[in-house]
C-alpha cells in the first residue's frame, strides 16, 4: 500500500524555515563574521564556495540553535546543509505521529538507526536535540566513526557509534538480535561512479558562478558520494535486507535524490512482503527532495506499538 504526501516549502517546525539570522548566529559564534557579506540585494549571507565559510556557517547554527558547542570535520569530509537535513528528520517525527494519534513521541525511547552517518553526526546531533531521540549511528569508514564518537563525547551526548565492518552489508552486523529502532534513516551516495560525482561537483560551482574546484560535493568521501548502481542500487540492496530484520523497525527510510529513482524503488519494494509504502516530498530552497518510507507491520499494530511508548 503507497502513500504519498507532496510539501511546497521547510517543514513548519524548521528553525531555518525564514531563512539565516546572522545577528543571532555571529552573537553564538563570534568565529563567523567574518565570513559575513552583504549581497547586492542588501541582505546578510556567505560565500557558499568557500568551504571554511559554509563550515563556521555549521558551526554557528548547530551552536545557536542546537546546543553543540563543539562541532569540526577534517576538509575531505562531507559538510552537510544543515537546513535540509533538520528537514528529513521532522517529517520522521511525522511520520510516527500518524501512528501515534497525531502526537509526536519524544525522549530516548524513541530508537534511531542513522546508516552512514559520518564524520559529520548532523542527523544524531540535530536529532537529538529536537526531539530527546536516542540516535544509534554507523558508518563503515574508521576515521568518520571516531570523528563522530569525539563529537558526542565533547558535547556531552549519548549517541551509539558502530562501524558497518562488511560494506556488501547494510543491516546485518549492525541491528543484534535483541535491538528494536523506530526508525531507520540514510541520505545514500547517489552518483554511480567517481567520474558522475565530479561532473555533479562541477555544476554546483558553475551554479555559483566560480570555476570549478578540484573539492567534491564541498567535501566528502568516495563512499559518501557514491557507489556501483549509485542510489538505486544502495537503496534497493537495503530494500532486500531489510526483510531480515522487518520485525525489528517500525519504519525504514531513506532519501531518494533523484525523482526518475522512484518508480525503480517502488518496484523493488512490491517485490518485499511490506505492509505500506510512502513517499514524501520536502522542498528545500530551489530544490525538491524526497524520502522513502517502508514498513513490514500494519497500521493497527504500528499503532498498538506507539501506545506502549507513554
Amino acid at each position: 500500500m503507497k502513500e504519498n504526501k507532496t510539501r511546497s516549502k521547510l517543514h513548519p517546525r524548521n528553525l531555518h524555515k525564514n531563512g539565516y539570522d546572522f545577528d543571532l548566529l555571529t552573537a553564538a559564534l563570534p568565529a563567523l563574521l567574518p565570513f559575513v557579506i552583504t549581497t547586492p540585494a542588501g541582505t546578510k549571507s556567505i560565500d557558499f564556495s568557500d568551504n571554511k565559510a559554509v563550515k563556521t556557517l555549521n558551526q554557528a547554527l548547530l551552536k545557536a540553535h542546537y546546543n553543540i558547542d563543539f562541532w569540526d570535520i577534517p576538509e575531505h569530509n562531507l559538510c552537510p546543509p544543515i537546513p535540509g537535513r533538520v528537514d528529513y528528520i521532522h517529517y520522521l517525527a511525522d511520520l510516527l505521529s500518524d501512528d501515534n494519534q497525531q502526537q509526536i513521541p519524544l525522549g530516548k525511547q524513541i530508537k534511531v538507526l542513522d546508516i552512514g552517518t559520518g564524520a559529520n553526526l548532523v542527523y544524531p546531533l540535530t536529532g537529538t536535540s529536537e526531539y530527546k531521540w536516542h540516535f544509534t549511528g554507523t558508518d563503515i569508514d574508521v576515521a568518520s566513526v571516531k570523528i563522530a564518537k569525539q563529537i558526542a563525547q565533547f558535547n556531552g551526548l549519548k549517541i551509539t557509534l558502530k562501524q558497518q565492518k562488511n560494506a556488501s552489508h547494510i543491516f546485518k552486523g549492525v541491528i543484534n538480535q535483541k535491538d528494536l529502532y523506530h526508525l531507520t534513516l540514510c541520505n545514500p551516495p547517489f552518483h554511480a561512479s567517481e567520474e558522475e560525482a565530479t561532473k555533479g561537483s562541477e555544476r554546483k560551482w558553475k551554479n555559483l558562478g566560480k570555476a570549478p574546484s578540484s573539492t567534491l560535493n564541498f567535501g566528502g568521501h568516495n563512499n559518501e558520494l557514491w557507489c556501483e548502481g549509485g542510489e538505486v542500487q544502495f537503496i534497493s540492496n537495503m530494500i532486500k535486507e531489510s526483510e531480515s530484520v522487518a520485525e525489528q523497525v517500525l519504519w525504514f527510510t531513506s532519501l531518494v535524490s533523484k525523482k526518475d529513482n522512484i518508480a525503480a524503488l517502488e518496484e523493488v519494494l512490491k517485490a518485499h512482503p511490506i505492509a505500506q509504502y510512502k513517499i514524501v516530498d520536502m522542498a528545500q530552497g530551489q530544490k525538491i527532495s524526497r524520502f522513502i518510507a517502508w514498513t513490514y507491520f500494519d497500521k493497527e499494530t504500528r499503532e498498538q506499538i506507539c501506545s506502549e511508548l507513554a
